[in-house]
């Protein structure tokens, strides 16, 4: 078997609204459509990343809170590549969201920081 890249993330939102505020509005991703699936009481948003990767943001009812942290298992975070860390890290705290200090990778020597989405998914912004 070969894989050939990432196909899509889905991630269940506890308050729907304010998850696809987030995605769309603060961290700019792109909508692709949206459905609402009666039977499961349920929204699915695709959402495009720079025209390559795709997002699905989902609401359920009830979904059970996220592990507590630091490290519980399951995904561990959501990392995105940018172009200015400083910018973009910026850009975030601007939008009255807590952004970590920017740190350096000492295997890659490359800048990253980290943030939360509306659930507290961590979401990482990494340098080109």
């Amino acid at each position: 078997m070969k894989l050939n890249r990432i196909h899509h993330i889905a991630i269940i939102a506890s308050n729907y609204e304010k998850s696809k505020d987030f995605y769309t509005r603060i961290l700019g991703l792109k909508p692709i459509r949206e459905i609402y699936r009666k039977e499961r009481d349920s929204y699915k948003l695709d959402l495009e990343v720079n025209g390559e990767y795709q997002i699905e943001l989902f609401s359920f009812p009830n979904p059970p809170k996220r592990p507590s942290f630091p490290e519980a298992a399951g995904l561990r975070h959501l990392a995105f590549e940018v172009d200015a860390i400083e910018e973009a890290a910026e850009y975030v705290a601007q939008h009255g969201i807590e952004v970590e200090p920017i740190r350096i990778d000492p295997f890659t020597d490359k800048k990253f920081t980290f943030f939360a989405d509306p659930d507290g998914l961590p979401i990482e912004l990494y340098q080109k």
